[in-house]
């Protein structure tokens, strides 16, 4: 997928960003990463729902309709790793995980709220570009 003249940093061959004329600071690649992770559906849907409290994997995993174990796992991996989600282990048997939003992860949610919102109040809107769009584009 392409993005355009709009995104702002490239990444190189390297895997390195490229600053487009905005800055030349390193900041910018490093804010990418994180746009990515939180802006991720998957990572959207789980601190959504960590917005309501403390939850286990397995709550979690039966939440999220269409994320596998091993996404789901990669996805709260990665959270965590970000500072945005906690893991606790609770030493009994079995053993018992739980998820909680830190601090700066609550953060997210009115971001995350607005946006759910504005995709809720415009989908007849996205409903009719999305059919004028097949029309012109798909075969018939």
């Amino acid at each position: 997928m392409d993005s355009g003249p709009a995104d702002p940093v490239r990444e190189s061959a390297a895997g390195s960003c490229e600053p487009l004329g905005l800055t030349s600071e390193p900041s910018a690649c490093r804010a990418r990463e994180v746009l990515q992770r939180v802006g991720d559906k998957w990572s959207m849907y789980a601190i959504d729902l960590l917005g309501q409290g403390t939850m286990r994997f397995s709550e979690l995993h039966r939440s999220i309709d269409g994320i596998t174990a091993r996404m789901l796992t990669v996805t709260l991996r990665g959270l965590e790793r970000d500072g945005i989600v906690t893991r606790t282990i609770h030493p009994v048997i079995p053993p018992r995980v739980e998820y909680n939003l830190t601090p700066m992860g609550r953060t997210l949610l009115d971001t995350i709220g607005r946006l759910v919102t504005w995709a809720d109040s415009h989908l007849p809107e996205i409903d009719a570009a999305r059919a004028a769009y097949d029309a012109k584009h798909l075969p018939q």
